[in-house]
This record gives structure tokens, sequence and C-alpha cells, in this order.
């Protein structure tokens, strides 16, 4: 499925819910359902800087596509982790360093976020783009 594909069903599942509570819970439960890291990977290099929860974030290539992991100490960044790696999980590096992020803004979480939250959003984000550019760096050497 294609990150767009992804984007706008994430985008049609949060227009189901009228209140911003309703949402959240529904960010809480998607980090419920997240994958649980191994612990042997919440190593402070897997910390994403910018966080003011500990997000830890391991990608690996598989056959061509990035599968990324991750885990958090907060339930709400846990699901925002979520919304992310659902989106970006099992894509190749061109097509996650090319990735729009608008439907973060049609979801209407940035807005709906803390300052420092919002600030980790874009980290995770970043971070999740960083590890495309080096898998795609070490293909092309």
């Amino acid at each position: 499925m294609t990150i767009a594909t992804l984007q706008e069903e994430l985008i049609e599942e949060f227009s189901l819910f009228d209140d911003w509570l309703d949402k959240y819970e529904h960010i809480i439960e998607l980090g419920k359902s997240l994958p649980l890291i191994e612990d042997t990977l919440k190593t402070d290099d897997k910390l994403i800087k910018g966080c003011q929860s500990k997000v830890w974030l391991h990608a690996e290539m598989k056959e061509g596509n990035i599968i990324f992991t991750a885990d958090s100490d907060a339930i709400i960044t846990k699901g925002i982790i979520a919304v992310l790696i659902r989106v970006f999980s099992n894509q190749t590096p061109e097509e996650i360093i090319q990735a729009d992020t608008s439907f973060i803004d049609e979801i209407g979480l940035k807005e709906h976020l803390s300052p420092t939250r919002a600030n980790g959003l874009v980290s995770m984000i970043k971070q999740m783009k960083l590890y495309a550019v080096a898998f795609q760096a070490q293909k092309t050497t």
C-alpha cells in the first residue's frame, strides 16, 4: 500500500471522531497496538532527540523496504509514533524521503498537541526520513 493511501486511510479514520478527546483516545489505542521494540534496542543511540518523552526508534531494511519499530515511555507519544510507523513502515527509502506529511495537519494532530509534543512529532518524522536517507545511501555505494 502506498504512503498516500495509508495517509488517506488515517484522515478518514480520524474524521469519524467529532471531539478531540475521542481522537486522543484513538491515538492511545493505536499506541497500544504497536508491536513492542526489543529491550535490547532501547539504547541511547535509538532515542529520538527533541522529544520530551523517551522515544526509541529502530529501523531495518528488509527486501528493499524499511521496517520501523518503536516504543515510548508516554502513552500519547507512543500513539503518535504508531501513526507514523503505520504510514512509513514497509516503504522504500525513496518513498519515505519524498513523502508529504500534510496528513498530520489534515487530521489536526499538530494543532492539538502541546508545543513540546509538536516538536517531538517533527523530530520523529525527521528521524524516520534520516534513516531513509542513510539506507538509500547504502544502496548507492
